[in-house]
């Protein structure tokens, strides 16, 4: 073929893709869906029986899981869907900051300075509470489809 060698650069995530297919019968609920572009946990899943000429579809309703609208789609079942790649992440509260930003201790020893507060008012407060108070926080960090969010909250015991 050619003789020349190919350098690639390399990224953080490797190029994954955010999504992966699946076909739309084989999703459950609380599962994971992408409905019109957001990622979703899937809360009803309700199939219905193919018709004269055609397809059985799947009726999904999802709740986007960083802003928790409700979504609906519907899709036949043989065909794929859209399912996102969602990690969960543990990481260590160090500081909040005034503008509302988080700074977290990551595995390596290094700091994440670019994820803001939860929205999520109980969350909010159990966090400014427990950080006022000095104890040792731990949060946990959802991502999906390149956005990130705290969704969860340990108390370690004090500093």
């Amino acid at each position: 073929m050619s003789d020349e060698e190919h350098h690639f650069e390399s990224k953080a995530d490797a190029g994954a893709s955010k999504t992966y297919p699946q076909q739309a019968g084989t999703i459950r609920k609380n599962g994971y869906i992408v409905i019109k572009g957001r990622p979703c946990k899937v809360v009803e899943v309700s199939t219905s029986k193919t018709g004269k000429h055609g397809h059985a579809k799947c009726h999904f309703v999802g709740i986007d899981i960083f802003n928790g609208k409700k979504l609906e789609d519907i899709v036949p079942s043989s065909h794929n869907c859209d399912v996102p790649h969602v990690n969960r992440t543990e990481f260590q509260l160090i500081d909040i900051s005034e503008d509302g930003f988080v700074s977290l201790l990551t595995e390596n020893g290094g700091t994440k300075d670019d994820l803001r507060l939860p929205t999520d008012d109980t969350l909010l407060t159990q966090i400014k509470d427990g950080f006022d108070a000095g104890k040792d926080l731990v949060v946990t960090v959802m991502s999906a489809m390149g956005e990130e969010q705290i969704c969860a909250l340990k108390d370690i015991g004090p500093k």
